[in-house]
């Protein structure tokens, strides 16, 4: 498999972000990233998808939107649209109608940060998901690093610290949001891709005379991405390689790697049964037995877990596996210690084993 490092849910000066599309590619290169996908409010930006620089500064843009309700108070249903050739928030009123739209130009949708907490202290709102009545959409934003921010900033010594440290602030996701993913693929019987989402806007706050820059563009890219694997490398065609990309995300052959501790290339989740072997994101038949292997890029705290509960750990190990013939949604997680905390350093979309 090649493995491609993309960071997702970006905003642009066409927004709220203090970037503009030229800026972030620059600090992509510099953070070693293979892609960016930017996601404005409310708008699509056209005409500048594509590679940007040539053999090592090679860059992929891909533009999407993020739509939103604005006649809700506070403004919400927010989802990240990828792969669409037009402007799709006309149908932000209504999200099934919306889902229905960009499955039938063959894009994907993904619900962003589902779970949120206000921050009451800096006006900023609760942007949870809202409306549940829904169907068909790719999956979900399971790690949101500026929800997180709200939620571990509820006072204004911790905003400070967490806005001028921020390589001390990132735990993982937040638990009700892994809860929700874990229920949502149960009650529904059907794969939900997570991704994560940098959420990055560069954001300025004054706090008394100072202004303080709320999490930059470099410190977004260089932690938290999305791991993409494609069964060839990426075509020298943009089109080809765009297809492969949001190929690879459809299926939910990606995982969430926060790289700032230790890089998370090379972390691996595969099944073998009689027929071959699959990989996450793969639905997979219990014949003959399954055997599952989880390959770290170094030894760390590791956590297997079936249909949202823990059935297995490892400590201090970097390949682990586990061996069953019980069909479930098998998914892993593993933690590193960081700047004198246990956090959340790779989490696995699921391998779907059925009867």
């Amino acid at each position: 498999m090649i493995e491609s490092k993309f960071a997702l849910h970006i905003h642009t000066t066409y927004s709220d972000g203090r970037g503009t599309h030229n800026e972030l590619i620059d600090i992509a290169r510099k953070a070693g990233l293979d892609g960016i996908i930017t996601t404005d409010h409310n708008i699509w930006v056209e005409g500048l998808d594509g590679y940007h620089g040539d053999g090592k500064n090679k860059v992929m843009l891909l533009v999407g939107e993020e739509v939103h309700d604005r006649d809700l108070e506070p403004p919400g249903n927010h989802m990240l649209i990828l792969g669409q050739n037009k402007e799709l928030s006309p149908f932000s009123g209504n999200p099934q109608r919306l889902i229905d739209q960009v499955n039938n130009g063959n894009g994907l949708t993904f619900l962003a940060h589902p779970v949120e907490d206000p921050l009451e202290r800096f006006n900023e709102k609760d942007f949870s998901w809202r409306n549940w009545d829904i169907k068909g959409f790719t999956g979900i934003e399971l790690w949101n690093q500026l929800s997180e921010f709200k939620s571990v900033s509820q006072d204004l010594n911790s905003a400070v610290i967490n806005a001028l440290f921020p390589k001390r602030m990132s735990l993982g996701p937040l638990e009700r949001t892994l809860s929700l993913w874990d229920k949502l693929i149960a009650a529904r019987n059907e794969q939900i891709v997570a991704v994560a989402g940098v959420d990055a806007h560069q954001l300025e706050k004054n706090i008394g005379p100072f202004t303080l820059k709320l999490y930059p563009y470099l410190h977004h890219f260089q932690s938290l991405r999305t791991h993409i694997l494609t069964d060839e490398p990426l075509s020298k065609n943009f089109a080809e390689a765009k297809n492969q990309i949001l190929s690879a995300l459809r299926y939910g052959h990606c995982f969430i790697g926060y790289d700032l501790p230790a890089a998370t290339d090379g972390f691996r989740f595969t099944v073998h049964n009689d027929q071959g072997q699959y990989i996450m994101g793969d639905e997979v038949k219990v014949t003959g037995g399954l055997t599952f292997q989880i390959r770290l890029p170094q030894k760390n705290l590791c956590r297997f877990y079936k249909d949202g509960k823990l059935i297995n750990e490892w400590q201090d190990r970097d390949v682990c596996t586990h061996m069953t013939t019980e069909p479930g949604v098998y998914r892993v997680e593993s933690f590193i210690p960081y700047k004198g905390k246990q956090r959340g350093w790779i989490f696995s979309n699921p391998i779907y084993a059925w009867l």
